[in-house]
């Protein structure tokens, strides 16, 4: 699957149960799809048991952030294991609230969707999340490309 080239997106949730304001989550992934146009269905890949699939089971509104060839750090970050806290993450990333979703979406990304979970998919060592997109946000397109994933490594294709 490493030669498969994967773009890369954020996915973000906020989790307003975890302490008193709340605390938003975050993920890297490249295991991210359209499926329908009508109605209009994406498809996520979360590992089973990771933060990420224990709150989006729980909370039903989420979103992913499409991000450029310049955000390659912010990808890292959040794909680390063992990294900083969430909250901590999310300080150094310039990010707006959802008006739907309430959760983070990244400035400068290319795209962003919100969603709602339709459908939770147990598949291996993975859940695969369908949502609805209820929300989309493009940004004012600057000439930047997608951030792409390939060989194991985070490459831009302009």
């Amino acid at each position: 699957m490493a030669r498969l080239t994967a773009g890369v997106v954020l996915v973000t949730a906020h989790d307003p149960d975890d302490g008193p304001r709340g605390e938003d989550v975050g993920m890297t992934a490249t295991a991210f799809l359209s499926v329908s146009l009508d109605p209009p269905l994406v498809l996520v890949s979360v590992r089973s048991g990771s933060r990420m699939d224990e709150l989006l089971e729980r909370r039903p509104l989420w979103a992913a952030s499409v991000l450029n060839e310049g955000q390659r750090q912010t990808a890292g970050r959040f794909a680390m294991k063992g990294r900083l806290s969430d909250r901590l993450l999310f300080q150094d990333v310039p990010h707006r609230r959802g008006d739907v979703s309430g959760a983070p979406l990244v400035e400068g990304a290319l795209a962003a969707v919100e969603c709602r979970t339709e459908q939770r998919v147990e598949a291996g060592d993975h859940t695969l999340v369908i949502g609805r997109v209820v929300s989309t946000s493009p940004s004012a397109s600057d000439g930047t490309g997608p951030l792409a994933y390939y060989q194991g490594r985070y490459r831009g294709l302009s």
